[in-house]
Order: structure tokens, then sequence, then C-alpha cells
């Protein structure tokens, strides 16, 4: 006896037929004027199936084009590429993908990018728009400009006012504190211990005073030396008087200015 299986894997619906005269699927003894037909059908639905798996095979083989050793200009078809054709570059040993205008590397090759801990960036470094680099936690940043002639860091001094006795914190680093005309008071404003807030050495913090009443610029348990004479302990800053305090190490600081005692 023989039969034949139309598998649903290949566009049938998973019946058999065979030659003999079984009264659910034969083709004998006169079972062949009932079951002809859809077994007709069943072979025209397979080989649509085929076709439309070569059809794929085909669409398949023009998006990823091979290997080649140079930029092709056309499909596998010998159509125009279309943005999203693949293929590979035995000469440089990547991956190509069609940009709908040039070709360009699919990927990074192993070893061509930067790893996640050391290593080192050199040249020009440039971000596009709506690409922000982010808030890294920690990290230094060296050797480089805002906009290629501008240092890193203020173009200003900003101002921090304060109108009460206040004691600085790490991110007045490289500002200005400073007592407006419209508090007509005597202030304190501290410099804290380096175990209360571990400015870096190198750290500059500026003060100024606008009042008649003086503001007196003091340090807690750390040292600050007024210099040209070297006197260390809390100063005092007149009206319009002005002055910076400059981290040398650890626990000492360095302050000058004008109208400062």
């Amino acid at each position: 006896m023989s039969s034949v299986t139309f598998s649903t894997t290949v566009g049938g619906d998973g019946s058999t037929v065979t030659d003999d005269d079984n009264a659910t699927t034969g083709l004998g003894n006169g079972g062949a004027l009932i079951r002809l037909v859809p077994m007709m059908q069943q072979v025209v639905n397979v080989a649509a199936y085929t076709v439309n798996a070569v059809d794929s095979i085909t669409g398949l083989n023009d998006l990823y084009l091979g290997s080649y050793s140079s930029n092709p200009t056309l499909n596998n078809s010998g159509d125009a590429l279309i943005a999203g054709n693949l293929y590979f570059n035995d000469v440089s040993d990547e991956m190509r993908v069609y940009t709908g205008s040039a070709w360009v590397a699919a990927y990074i090759p192993a070893g061509s990018y930067l790893p996640l801990a050391g290593g080192t960036m050199t040249g020009n470094i440039e971000f596009n728009s709506g690409q922000p680099l982010g808030t890294p936690s920690s990290g230094t940043l060296s050797s480089c400009t805002v906009n290629g002639t501008d240092a890193v860091g203020f173009r200003n001094i900003p101002v921090n006012s304060q109108s009460t006795a206040y004691t600085a914190v790490l991110a007045d680093s490289g500002k200005c504190i400073f007592h407006p005309s419209t508090d007509a008071n005597a202030r304190t404003f501290t410099i804290p211990a380096n175990s209360s807030v571990a400015y870096p050495i190198g750290t500059a913090i500026s003060f100024v005073n606008m009042t008649a009443q003086v503001v007196s610029v003091a340090i807690t348990t750390d040292t600050m030396y007024l210099a040209g004479t070297g006197t260390t302990g809390t100063r005092s800053l007149a009206q319009y008087g002005t002055a910076t305090a400059l981290k040398m190490t650890s626990t000492t600081w360095i302050i000058s200015g004008a109208g400062l005692t």
C-alpha cells in the first residue's frame, strides 16, 4: 500500500491519502471520486507554500548579500540597494549595513571599544546634540575645554548671597559668598573643617562685604593663614572688602584681600 501525508509544516492540512480501499483515506473502490479533488487541492497548497518559501529565501538573499572584499553597489538580484542591506567585508573583517546612502560598520569590532574600567581616550571627543554625557558619580576630566578655547569650569564667579550667619558647603567651591547691602548686620561666614567638608586642595572661595557692618571670615578646627603675615584665626572684612581663601593642604588655607584684617 502506498500513501502520502500532506504535512502542515509544508502547507498541507495534515491529512493522509492511500491507494487502497480504506473507507477513510483510500482512493480505491470508488474512493477517488470523493478524495481526488481534495487531494489535488492539497498538492496545490503544498506547491504554493514551496513557492513562498523560495521567495522568502530570495528576499533574505537580497537583504544579506554575503561576503565581499569591497562595498557592493547592487543587491544579489542586481537591484538597487536599500537601507538595512548587510554584508561582511572580508578585508576589514567587519559586518557593514547600508544606511540608504552609505555603508557603515554594523557594530564595533572587539578590541576597538573603551573598556568599562581603565583605558585611555585620545584625540578630540565629540557628542552629537541630544546625546548628553550624563552625570558620572566620579572621575577626573583634565586637559579639556568647553568650546575649544575656554577651560572646563566656571566662566564667571557664581555669587551665593547670604544675609545670615553661614557655613560654606562643598558646592561653594569656586564661588563668592556675598553679604548684600540690604542686610545691615554683622555676619560670620565660616569655612568648615576638612573632616566635615573635604574640599579638594586648590579650592578657592571668595567673600564680599557690601555693608558697614563687619563680616567675620572664620574657620573651625583647620588653620587659616593671613597672606603676608602668617597669622592665623578669624579675619574681619570691612565694607566693600573682598577676600579669597585658597586651600593649600587638607587642613590649611591662606586668605588675602582688600579691606581684610
